[in-house]
């Protein structure tokens, strides 16, 4: 287990998780799930292997697991809010998901990221080495602010 600052937690128990915290942060501060809808952040939790991290009970950070549990995962969603950055919270939620014992023997774990390269690097995380063998369907401005 990571060493955390006192008073700092973290979880995989989905009954911790404050879905108001979770929704507001990728709805109004990420950049990849802008105006997502809080309905889907619910369904994407229930189907996800979940960490949060807390200070004195109060949700601060967050990170999910899309996996199958013996071949493949996919990190995403993961943030600490910006009043407790800069104390390494992030470090000590990755040491925590890629030492989780469900999480081992994996072939592949993949993620995206647009600006957090350094911090994923440190666990093992690269750049594709064949990204021509990668595809996707990426449906661009899928969530709609409500008004505008």
């Amino acid at each position: 287990m990571p060493q955390l600052p006192v008073h700092y937690s973290i979880s995989t128990d989905k009954d911790k998780l404050q879905l108001n915290v979770i929704h507001r942060y990728l709805s109004e501060e990420s950049y990849w799930a802008k105006h997502i809808p809080l309905e889907t952040v619910a369904r994407s939790i229930e189907n996800s292997f979940c960490f949060g991290i807390y200070f004195n009970n109060e949700q601060i950070g967050f990170a999910r697991v899309i996996t199958d549990f013996a071949i493949f995962a996919y990190l995403a969603d993961v943030f600490v809010l910006e009043a407790h950055r800069g104390k390494g919270l992030s470090k000590s939620l990755m040491q925590y998901i890629m030492s989780h014992p469900k999480l081992q023997g994996l072939r592949v774990f993949a993620l995206k990221t647009k600006d957090a390269h350094g911090l994923y690097k440190q666990f093992g995380f690269n750049v594709s080495a064949n990204p021509e063998n990668s595809m996707e369907i990426k449906f661009d401005n899928f969530y709609k602010p409500v008004s505008e």
